[in-house]
């Protein structure tokens, strides 16, 4: 986002779930660590309701202002998880996602892949630092969970190749913020950069 500031680039951070006061409600009850028992479609229905308040109250408007969305997390993340890994109905996932994100879809997506282990490392981490141990529900689920979720992400990855930019996720953060910066470059209008 520092890139972005820097090159006075109109842009908003957001995340999913989340995003809104909704979004963080079911956010909450998506990732708490009590939730064992929700069901794969309730909780696939669950992110279609995020992702529908998400876009009318955040990213929709945004967009309307001429604003780069930049969303950690979006539709991608509800094929992997839910469809990948969960083995719900891949056709219905994206027949939601379409509806819930109102047509929309991003101009790039960037896939930091780093090993499994790796993965929930970071995540643990990031949750004891964040004061949110209680909010994992998917990182305490098995290995062959996650592994399938990364498989998921790079099969997508390499099905939309034109949209997907796939990054080693195992590059220290400033080497990957430069990576990252390097492919959005292009589309920052020249007088800014």
């Amino acid at each position: 986002m520092a890139h972005l500031r820097e090159a006075s680039i109109p842009s908003i951070l957001t995340r999913e779930p989340g995003g809104t006061r909704v979004g963080e409600h079911i956010r909450h009850i998506l990732l708490d660590s009590e939730n064992r028992n929700l069901t794969p479609l309730a909780e696939l229905m669950l992110y279609a309701a995020d992702r529908a308040q998400h876009v009318t109250e955040v990213i929709k408007p945004a967009l309307e202002q001429g604003k780069w969305v930049v969303c950690d997390r979006f539709f991608d993340a509800t094929v992997a998880y839910q469809g990948y890994a969960r083995g719900q109905d891949i056709a219905l996932i994206r027949a939601l996602n379409d509806k819930a994100s109102y047509g929309l879809r991003p101009d790039i997506t960037f896939l930091l892949d780093c090993p499994v282990k790796v993965g929930l490392k970071r995540a643990l981490a990031r949750n004891k630092m964040l004061l949110e141990e209680d909010q994992e529900r998917f990182e305490r689920e098995k290995t062959a969970f996650h592994e399938a979720v990364r498989n998921g992400y790079v099969s997508m990855a390499r099905d939309e190749h034109e949209r997907f930019v796939v990054l080693d996720g195992t590059l220290p953060e400033d080497k990957l913020e430069e990576t990252i910066f390097g492919h959005i470059q292009p589309f920052i209008p020249k007088k800014a950069v």
